[in-house]
Order: C-alpha cells, then structure tokens, then sequence
C-alpha cells in the first residue's frame, strides 16, 4: 500500500491458540518484563469491575508504598501514642519524601496534622486517617473519565521507552475491548521492531486490528492511516502508539507535534486524547519525563504504569499538582487485565490498608 504501510487485520484467535502460543513463545516483553502472547489463557470478565475489585487492585498495587509507610510511621508511635510536637513532625515529614511525593504535597499533609494535633499525644490512627484525607484533598479530580466521542475517539499514547508504553496500551485496549468497544490499533514507533511485534501480538490477542508501517516509515503517516482506517470500519476508539526516546531530544518533541497535526488533519478535533505513560518505580524522575511530553504532545492526562514493582507510588501527589494533569489508569501489574481506572479515594485508602488493619 501506500508510503509502505501495512493494515495487518488481525481476528479474534481461540483460546486453544493462545495456551499453544504460551507453551512456544518465550520472547520477553520489551518493556515490562511481561510476555504479551503468554498471558493468562482465560478471558476477563464482561462484567463492569465493581469497587470492591478495583480497591483490591490498587491496594495490591501499592504494596511496596503501603508497607514503607504503614511501617515506618507506626514505628513513630509509642505504647499510649505520641506527642505532636517539633520533632513529630519533622520527622512525619521525613517518612512522607521517601515516598516520592515531593516537597509541597509532604509540607500539605504535614501542616494538615499539625493543625490537627499539635500539643497533643494523638494515637497512631488518628493520624493516618487525617493523612488520607489530606491525600484524597490533594488527588481529587474533576473529569470524566476517558474521552469518548459521538465518532472514533483518537487516543495518542506518549512516554519514554521503558516507561511501559506499549504494555499499558495492550491493557487500555483490552479494557476498552472487555466493555465492549471496537478499537484500531496505530504502531506508531516505527524505529523500534520489537514495539511493533508486542503491539503485533497484543492486537492479534485481544482480537482488534492494527495499522503499522515498514520498518522507519513515516510514523505521522501511520498514524492518519490508523485514523483512516478507524474511520473507515466506524470503530469506537483508534489507539496511536508513538516513538520513545528521550524526551530531551528536540526531534521527537517535532516528531509528536506532526503527528498531532496530521491526526487534526484527517479527523478535525483529534486526538481527543493524548495520555503519558510514566514509570512509577522512577519516581522524581518521572516528573521531568511529563514536563518534556505534556508541554510538547499537549497531554490530557496520565497512566501511572508498574505501579505494583514501586515503593514510590506517592509521585502521583506532585503530578497531579504540578501539571494538573489527571491521573486516568493505574498499571497494577504483567496481565492484560492488570489496569484500573483511577480512583482517588481507593488510592490514597489504600496506601495505608495495612495500618488500618493492624490494631
């Protein structure tokens, strides 16, 4: 076809297929460790997730976060509890950084308890329940959810390479296909085969289809073929994969803005969303990553992937207030089915589940 472009149509494979496909095919996920064609033979279900399941997915995400905090701050507290004083807080404020969360969002929740207690001997929970509240206060967050329009809604997804980009789009398409969206995958990363294979296979598995393009074609090209094709089968969502160097790299920052232009030029309006996979095990470092990719993608909000392999899952606090960027899913883990919408009251619940347990 034209510029080279290749619409590979992939159909829904049988589950026979796949469990063969787990037992022969040992290539590793390029990203995230995970193997795309080896994961769980049996499908998700088709029922909407309800909150009991998306708490139980976040709290065992966090599990690294909640153990460093729910330890290290009930080691704070004596038998009979603790006076709230100078040095209480100083080192409340101590255990909160080593989360990543950050200077402003620690100094928030720091004066929230001093407010509350100092000059007081307060009790262990009495704290972190204010903690939590103070946290939910700093991560509520006004929208709606993932964009859909009355049409194809164009999703571009963006992120260094290793930040789990491609991973997390496998999941966000499994998610949209378990709810019963058509969906065209884009694979824009055109320098990089092995994102175009994982995108391959995660097509080829959740059984939607997928454009790509020879090996460094256009990938502006691939992308207003994706939206063509979207178009053309009147397909609810077309997901665009896009290339991940570093961001400090002038050329890809130019490189996102074609695509963007290109994408408004075949679907006026698109992308209608434009998500940043961060790396949530890079902590602070995943704050310089969105400053490079919002200012020049135009970022509409944010996967926090690997989100379960981190101690440093408060980084979403500093995200969210700097960039006022929402926070739209959670990677929770290796499976296609390991993704959650964002919910802020079940995160910051959740980073302290432990402790709430403990008597």
């Amino acid at each position: 076809m034209g510029n080279g472009l290749e619409i590979l149509l992939k159909k829904r494979k049988s589950m026979a297929f796949w469990r063969s496909k787990k037992n022969n095919d040992s290539e590793a996920d390029t990203e995230s460790g995970s193997n795309p064609a080896a994961g769980s033979s049996s499908p998700a279900s088709n029922e909407p997730e309800n909150s009991g399941g998306l708490f139980s997915k976040i709290t065992s995400g966090l599990h690294k976060t909640r153990r460093l905090l729910g330890t290290d701050i009930r080691d704070l507290f004596k038998s009979g509890g603790r006076l709230v004083d100078d040095d209480f807080l100083r080192e409340l404020f101590a255990l909160l950084i080593r989360t990543d969360m950050g200077t402003g969002p620690a100094n928030q929740i720091r004066d929230e308890v001093a407010k509350e207690y100092r000059g007081r001997v307060v009790e262990f929970e009495e704290v972190v329940q204010t903690i939590i509240e103070e946290i939910r206060s700093q991560l509520r967050q006004d929208h709606g959810g993932l964009a859909q329009t009355e049409g194809t809604t164009v999703i571009l997804v963006v992120g260094v390479n290793g930040s789990g980009k491609t991973t997390s789009i496998g999941k966000l398409s499994h998610h949209l296909r378990d709810a019963g969206h058509t969906l065209v995958l884009g694979a824009g990363d055109t320098f990089r085969a092995a994102a175009v294979e994982q995108l391959t296979i995660w097509a080829g598995r959740i059984g939607c289809e997928i454009v790509t393009g020879k090996s460094g074609a256009d990938p502006a090209s691939v992308a207003y073929q994706t939206v063509d094709k979207a178009i053309e089968i009147g397909a609810d969502y077309a997901i665009i994969d896009t290339a991940g160097r570093l961001q400090t790299q002038s050329n890809l920052m130019l490189e996102l803005q074609k695509i963007r232009k290109v994408i408004d030029k075949r679907l006026p309006g698109a992308p209608h969303e434009v998500l940043l996979v961060l790396d949530a095990t890079a902590g602070q470092n995943a704050i310089s990553q969105a400053k490079g990719f919002s200012e020049a993608a135009g970022c509409t909000g944010i996967v926090l992937a690997k989100l379960d392999g981190s101690a440093k899952g408060g980084v979403v606090l500093p995200i969210c207030e700097q960039f006022r960027l929402p926070v739209k899913f959670v990677g929770l883990g290796e499976g296609l089915q390991d993704i959650a919408a964002f919910d802020s009251d079940s995160f910051a619940e959740a980073m302290f589940q432990d402790s709430l347990r403990k008597k």
